[in-house]
């Protein structure tokens, strides 16, 4: 196992380009499943949990390759409708294969998933949605099963927005007969990017980006080259890394569109932020300011950049509130910070941040892909060094990040424990 240690005080400086984004390739490789014939994906992260969709995706029937940041996926060969618990249960977004199951081959078995330990988030909505289609839909010793001749196009009311939730029930109603109207759908870059993708396969899907999508179900889709979106928390979390250490870094290949809460918020601490076409430049010689924040779902601030500016504020004046409205328990990671000196305090889905002049570096443990990130942060500006223990968490979500901050004058190196 690996851990990371991170030698704090260093500004950063220089350029960094982001890499696609996970949340946009999870489903995008899964819609696959829709279509006979070789799709190609570029600009693929090479990420544990993109490597566990292509582990799934071939145990299915289909077939793989992968050629650095391209993926091509022939779901021709489809033959199999169950997705077992071993490869499942480790991310949550496995799910995400259902509703492509169902639409294609009439049936599924799918073990109920895992992921990070940040909350129940329940798959209900899904399955409520797939009945709706007109699935058959059960739960039977920890797998759902489902089926249907053929889906059904109808009108499906989230009760809260789910990113997962609308993007499954987009796919299964891509092969719907007739209308399928979301209601209350998710917003995010990733649901526009997951709809472009599916349009290009010869789709039917309007209206992605609001609340309510429509889907026109086709008869059958057709394979598609396309390119994944940059990782607007990747990205996030490096223009958080400027800010902390008082550098100069110029943020390559990302969508500034996708990215207003948090450009905003940091504007508020005190950066200089200058935005280009696909680059963002974020100078943080100013003071760090304290602000509050709350998350919401896009186009709010986003829950996964939460952790990072957890602890941006713990190092700002004054006192900040950090409220969680997304995931009830993301603020695991509050216990490492205090660990290196943060002062925070948590009441309910609340923490309460009392800047303090400086961080010390300690022994810490990732306990959640993004905690990962805010722990690295922390030992950025922490004084001495800063051991991130079970770093498998990181992997999951950001390509070489160690690297990428050595590059910009981090001193930080990965060694086998």
């Amino acid at each position: 196992m690996d851990k990371i240690i991170v030698e704090g005080g260093k500004s950063l400086k220089g350029k960094v380009k982001i890499g696609g984004a996970k949340n946009a390739a999870l489903p995008i490789l899964v819609s696959s499943l829709l279509a006979e014939g070789q799709n190609t994906y570029h600009n693929v992260p090479q990420l544990r949990d993109i490597e566990s969709i292509r582990h799934l995706l071939s145990d299915l029937g289909a077939k793989v390759e992968k050629d650095g940041h391209t993926t091509r996926i022939d779901a021709g060969g489809l033959c199999k409708s169950e997705a077992p618990y071993d490869l499942v249960r480790k991310m949550r977004a496995s799910v995400l294969v259902l509703g492509p199951l169902v639409a294609r081959l009439k049936r599924a078995r799918v073990s109920l998933p895992g992921g990070c330990a940040i909350g129940a988030r329940p798959i209900n909505l899904h399955l409520k949605g797939l009945s709706q289609l007109g699935a058959s839909v059960k739960l039977n010793h920890g797998y759902v099963e489902a089926s249907a001749d053929r889906l059904k196009g109808c009108d499906i009311y989230f009760d809260i927005p789910t990113v997962t939730g609308t993007e499954n029930l987009m796919m299964a109603a891509a092969l719907a007969e007739g209308v399928t109207t979301l209601r209350n759908a998710a917003r995010e870059p990733e649901i526009v990017a997951l709809a472009d993708v599916l349009n290009k396969m010869g789709a039917d899907v309007q209206d992605a980006g609001s609340s309510v999508i429509t889907i026109r179900g086709v008869s059958y889709l057709k394979p598609a080259e396309v390119s994944i979106i940059p990782d607007r928390i990747e990205a996030g979390t490096f223009m958080v890394a400027a800010v902390l250490t008082r550098g100069d870094i110029t943020i390559l290949n990302c969508e500034p569109s996708h990215m207003g809460g948090i450009i905003n918020k940091l504007k508020l601490v005190g950066a200089d932020i200058t935005v280009g076409d696909n680059s963002i430049r974020v100078i943080g010689e100013n003071g760090i300011e304290s602000v509050d924040v709350k998350t919401l779902p896009y186009p709010g601030f986003p829950t996964d950049m939460q952790a990072q500016f957890m602890v941006l504020m713990s190092v700002a004046k004054g006192l900040s509130i950090i409220s969680e409205t997304i995931f009830e328990n993301r603020f695991i990671h509050v216990g490492e910070l205090k660990r290196m000196g943060a002062d925070i305090t948590v009441s309910g889905n609340s923490a309460i941040v009392k800047g303090v002049p400086m961080l010390s570096g300690a022994p810490v443990m990732a306990t959640d892909l993004r905690a990962s990130a805010s722990l690295i942060l922390a030992g950025l500006v922490a004084r001495g060094a800063t051991e991130i223990h079970r770093v498998y968490h990181l992997d999951r979500g950001y390509e070489s990040i160690e690297k990428k901050f050595a590059r910009l004058g981090a001193a930080i190196k990965r060694v086998r424990e």
